[in-house]
C-alpha cells in the first residue's frame, strides 16, 4: 500500500445490524494500524437492539438511501484525511454511492444490495419479498424474525452464533430503502468516473445478496478505469462479517489494501 494512503477506515453496517456487527473486524483492522470508525444509520445509535425492535424510532420506516449516504458523507469529509471504506450488505450499496461521490481513497463492497442495473436473481428476489410485499411498506419499518435471520442471513452459522447474534445486533430497517433497491432510485453509479479503486465480495451460501448477484455487480463496476476486483468465500453466508471464519474474510481484505499500488 502506497505511504500516501490514509489509514483510516470507515465501516458502514447493513439493514438489520447495528455497528457492533463491525467489532471484530474493528479488533482486526487496528491490530494492522489502521484508526476506524463505525458510525450508526440515522435513528439507530440512541438505543440497544432489543429497545429497537420493540419500539422502532418514528420516522425510521420512510428512511431513504439518500439521506443516509448524506449521512455517511458527512461524516466522512469531517474527517482529516480520505478514509477506505467499507460496507456490508446495504453498507455495500452505501460504499460505491459515496465513491460515485468522489469520497474516499478506495472501497470495499461486502456482499452488496443491488446498485442500479443488477437484476436480482430469484433466491434474492425471495428473501426480499416479505418486506416488498406489505400493505403501506414504503413508510413501514421491518425487523427480520429470529426464523428469517437463521434460514437467510446467517445460515452458514450454528444456531448458538445466529441466537446470540440475533439478540445483539438485529435491529429494525426502514422499509423504503428496499423499494427504492428494488426500482433503481436512488443506486445508479457511474464506473467510468470512478478513480478509487474497489473489491466486491461475496459468500457462496449467501442467500440475501447471492453470488450471481454480486457478480453482476462487479460486472458493471468494472469497466471504471481503477483496479476493480472480485472474491468469492466458500462456506460462507450473508452474514460473514461476523460468522465463524470471519478471520478470512478481513484478512483477505487487509492483503488486498497492503497489494494497492
Amino acid at each position: 500500500m502506497a505511504d500516501t494512503v490514509s489509514k483510516t477506515v470507515v465501516f458502514i453496517h447493513g439493514a438489520w445490524m447495528v455497528p457492533a456487527s463491525w467489532d471484530n473486524f474493528r479488533k482486526s483492522f487496528e491490530a494492522a494500524g489502521f484508526n476506524t470508525h463505525a458510525p450508526a444509520w440515522p435513528y439507530l445509535d440512541n438505543a440497544p437492539p432489543d429497545e429497537l425492535r420493540r419500539n422502532p424510532p418514528a420516522g425510521l420506516g420512510a428512511l431513504g438511501i439518500a439521506s443516509i449516504v448524506d449521512h455517511y458523507q458527512s461524516f466522512i469529509t469531517s474527517l482529516p484525511e480520505k478514509p477506505l471504506i467499507i460496507g456490508h450488505s446495504f453498507g455495500g450499496l452505501f460504499t460505491q454511492l459515496l465513491l460515485d461521490r468522489g469520497l474516499g481513497w478506495g472501497g470495499v463492497a461486502i456482499d452488496p444490495a443491488p446498485i442500479a442495473f443488477d437484476v436480482p436473481g430469484v433466491v434474492s428476489l425471495a428473501a426480499a419479498a416479505p418486506v416488498l410485499f406489505r400493505w403501506q411498506g414504503w413508510d413501514l419499518p421491518f425487523t427480520l424474525s429470529r426464523e428469517a435471520f437463521a434460514a437467510n442471513f446467517a445460515n452458514a452459522a450454528p444456531p448458538d452464533v445466529q441466537a446470540e447474534a440475533y439478540d445483539k445486533l438485529v435491529v429494525p430497517a426502514p422499509g423504503r430503502i428496499f423499494y427504492e433497491g428494488a426500482f433503481w432510485i436512488g443506486t445508479t453509479v457511474h464506473p467510468r468516473r470512478r478513480t478509487q479503486p474497489l473489491l466486491i465480495t461475496v459468500g457462496e451460501k449467501d442467500r440475501t445478496v447471492t453470488p450471481f448477484t454480486a457478480m453482476q455487480a462487479f460486472n458493471i463496476q468494472r469497466t471504471s478505469p481503477a483496479e476493480t476486483d472480485f472474491k468469492y468465500f466458500p462456506g460462507h453466508s450473508h452474514f460473514l462479517i461476523a460468522e465463524p471464519g470471519w478471520e478470512d474474510v478481513a484478512n483477505y481484505i487487509l492483503r488486498w489494501i497492503a497489494h494497492l499500488p
